[in-house]
């Protein structure tokens, strides 16, 4: 508690909050990268035509490969801002995993929904969970390999950042 003590007096608690939250981000992304790594190696090797053998998304691989971890880091960042703004309103581990629970199974939800809009990008469920911040980074990753618009991501991507900001703000007062 003193360390912490510490540490909240010198450091104000947007900037701690940060640091683990892109910390966290940084260990993730690793452990991305190796079952990414893992999962092209065997199927280059299982595959009859190996990686060339897969369909291209619709904004070509290079981009959809820059644009896959973006909205990875979106998504993290979105969701991880809510799990630290309740872990900072509890003051036990049992009252975090008490609060922690519905925000677990609504991310269920999120999925489910991103996912109604995938083979028909212009619907109104595909259009709702891409404007909607906690499913839009799963929903967007999904429109970049049906179709090849660009101002779409460029958006998407400036609104998620502006809800990291308000979430992690809002986690942090």
């Amino acid at each position: 508690n003193k360390v912490i003590e510490i540490l909240a007096a010198a450091v104000p608690v947007d900037a701690i909050f940060l640091g683990k939250l892109f910390s966290m981000l940084a260990i993730s992304l690793v452990g991305i990268v190796v079952w990414v790594a893992a999962g092209a190696l065997a199927i280059q090797t299982l595959a009859i035509h190996g990686l060339g053998g897969l369909p291209e998304p619709a904004v070509g691989w290079p981009l959809f490969l820059t644009l896959a971890p973006i909205y990875f880091a979106m998504n993290y960042l979105l969701i991880g801002g809510v799990f630290m703004g309740i872990g900072a309103q509890a003051s036990s581990v049992r009252e975090v995993q008490t609060l922690s629970m519905p925000v677990t199974m609504v991310q269920v939800l999120f999925f489910g929904f991103a996912s109604m809009g995938i083979g028909h990008p212009d619907s109104a469920a595909a259009i709702g969970s891409a404007v909607f911040p906690l499913s839009s980074a799963i929903s967007m990753i999904g429109r970049a390999a049906e179709q090849g618009a660009l101002w779409p991501h460029v958006a998407a991507l400036l609104w998620q950042a502006l809800w990291v900001v308000v979430i992690l703000h809002a986690s942090a007062s």
